[in-house]
C-alpha cells in the first residue's frame, strides 16, 4: 500500500503501473492481483486508505465545546496542516478529479449510506457552528457544508498549487511563512463570515 501510494503520487493512475508498484514494494505483480484483483483494485484500495488515515487524524482532534471560535479555528488549521504534511493525498484527489471520481464510486467504504456527515471534519464544523449560534457568536443561516467546503477549498488551492502560484505571483508561496500567512488569513476569513460581529484575531 505504501508502494502503490508512493507510485500513484509520483505517475499518476495511467502511470503507476503494477510493475513499477511491484519493484517499489519489492514484491510481484501476481501478489497484487491476489490481494487486490487488479490495478484499479489496488487504487482504490489506495484512496480509501488515505480516506482512512484523514479521518483517523480527524477523530484526533480536541475541540472545546463551550468555546466554539476556538475550536472552529482548531479545525481549519488542523485540515490546512493535513494537506502540507500530506502532498500525496493533494495529488492523488486530483489524479481521481481527472478521472470524475469514478474509482470512488466503487468504494462502498469511503461514505456509508445513512452517513450523516461525510466526514468527521463536517461533523465537527456543524457541532462547533452550532454551539455557536447558541452563544450569540455566530450566525443563523450559515450552512455546514457550505463552511466545511470553504475551509477545504482555500487550503486545498493554496497548497495545490503553490509552486505555479510562486511562478505567477513572483513570490515564493512555499516559505514558512508564506503558509503561515494563508493560514492565519484563512482563519479570520472563515471566523469573519460566521460571526455575528466582527471578529478581531490575537
Amino acid at each position: 500500500m505504501r508502494a502503490a501510494t508512493r507510485v500513484f503520487a509520483r505517475y499518476g493512475y495511467e502511470g503507476g503501473s503494477l510493475d513499477k508498484i511491484s519493484r517499489a514494494a519489492k514484491s510481484v505483480d501476481r501478489m497484487i492481483y491476489y490481494y487486490f484483483g487488479s490495478k484499479e483494485g489496488l487504487f482504490i484500495a489506495v484512496l480509501e486508505d488515505m480516506y482512512r488515515r484523514m479521518s483517523e487524524a480527524e477523530m484526533r482532534l480536541e475541540l472545546t465545546p463551550d468555546d466554539p471560535v476556538a475550536s472552529l479555528e482548531t479545525v481549519i488549521r488542523f485540515v490546512f496542516r493535513y494537506y502540507r504534511r500530506h502532498p500525496e493525498f493533494i495529488v492523488l484527489l486530483n489524479t481521481e478529479n481527472m478521472h470524475r471520481g469514478r474509482h470512488l464510486a466503487k468504494s462502498p467504504r469511503v461514505r456509508q449510506p445513512g452517513d450523516r456527515y461525510p466526514s468527521a471534519t463536517m461533523g465537527a464544523v456543524a457541532q462547533v457552528l452550532a454551539a455557536g449560534r447558541a452563544q450569540g457568536l455566530f450566525r443563523d443561516g450559515v450552512a455546514a457544508r457550505d463552511v466545511y467546503l470553504m475551509i477545504l477549498a482555500t487550503g486545498y488551492f493554496y497548497v495545490s498549487n503553490r509552486y505555479t502560484l510562486s511562478r505567477f505571483l513572483g513570490e515564493d508561496m512555499d516559505t514558512e511563512q508564506a503558509q503561515t500567512e494563508w493560514e492565519n488569513f484563512v482563519v479570520e476569513t472563515v471566523l469573519r463570515t460566521v460571526s455575528a460581529s466582527p471578529v478581531s484575531l490575537q
